[in-house]
């Protein structure tokens, strides 16, 4: 990032780059860009100024990273941004970060909110990319009685897009915040019955994990959890495994860039989470002896999620 010879006055105007970018994007899930870029010239010019967009005479050509597949995307793209930067303006109020592992804990409803809804963009990316591509799974998932388990389960987002891609599987929901449960609950009570039945919540930290052989597939968000929470997790998760089941890890992937190399590290430490990276977390599960690991790209500088299976 370009800071010129007045760094201050760049990172000032940098967050309202972003506001221009998010503002554009969600009025575009239900209006034509076209019309939405027409329609507020001065933001637009805040776009264009930033890159963004592309003026050739009258037309406007928008960045790649302005444009999304489909509205859901859209708006968990811009949910996730959001609950960045509510986060990063707590952090410049001076709001204490809590200790590792309970950084969540002194978020606001709204940061919470954002950032669990996000979550439903990973949610289609497994369901539609990452379970077709796994040998067995999507067999399994569609027989009658077959069990999801969502760790770090939030409100619940992911956890209701899997239960309707999946109507045969139970899905169980766990977080190790009860207030996160309650959010939950109350985003499970505004989607559809025959859903929200075939999900149960629990307030349950992933290292107080004691089933065996029951999941067909687990999700783990490695990042949000501290690095000693994640090291607890992942043999528990294996031994919750039903026999050939998957285990799906969210990453970060490593990032070359300083600027956003250390804003990440900032942030894990503020939230208590952790620094790996997608090979450090490969690295971790090859070390368990998996008879099988893949790795699924899901956006350009996204996620990168990381699945195993064992014997």
């Amino acid at each position: 990032m370009p800071l010129g010879d007045d760094p201050a006055a760049a990172l000032d105007a940098a967050p309202w780059a972003l506001a221009a970018m998010l503002g554009t994007i969600a009025d575009a899930i239900t209006t034509p860009l076209a019309d939405v870029l027409e329609a507020e010239p001065a933001r637009t010019a805040v776009l264009e100024a930033a890159g963004l967009i592309r003026r050739e005479g009258d037309t406007l050509t928008p960045h790649p990273s302005m444009v999304y597949a489909d509205g859901p995307t859209a708006e968990s793209a811009v949910e996730a941004r959001l609950s960045s930067l509510r986060q990063a303006v707590s952090a410049a109020a001076g709001v204490p970060a809590g200790t590792p592992g309970g950084g969540w804990a002194d978020q606001d409803d709204a940061v919470l909110l954002s950032q669990g809804r996000a979550s439903a963009m990973t949610g289609r990316v497994l369901a539609t990319r990452v379970v077709p591509a796994l040998p067995g799974l999507a067999d399994r998932l569609g027989r009658e009685g077959s069990r999801v388990l969502d760790v770090g389960t939030g409100v619940a987002a992911l956890a209701l897009v899997l239960a309707r891609e999946f109507p045969r599987a139970e899905v169980v929901g766990i977080d190790v915040l009860e207030r996160v449960v309650g959010l939950a609950a109350a985003e499970l009570a505004d989607a559809e019955a025959d859903v929200t039945g075939r999900v149960t919540l629990r307030h349950l930290d992933v290292a107080d994990l004691t089933e065996r052989a029951v999941y067909d597939l687990a999700w783990l968000p490695a990042p949000f959890l501290s690095e000693e929470a994640l090291t607890a997790a992942v043999p528990r998760l294996i031994r919750a495994l039903s026999p050939g089941g998957w285990l799906v890890v969210g990453t970060n992937p490593a990032v070359s860039d300083p600027l956003r190399r250390a804003v990440a590290g900032w942030n894990a430490v503020r939230n208590g989470g952790n620094s790996y990276d997608t090979e450090r977390m490969a690295e971790t599960l090859t070390a368990t002896g998996p008879a099988e690991v893949r790795r699924f790209p899901t956006v350009p500088g996204g996620p990168v999620l990381v699945a195993a299976r064992w014997s």
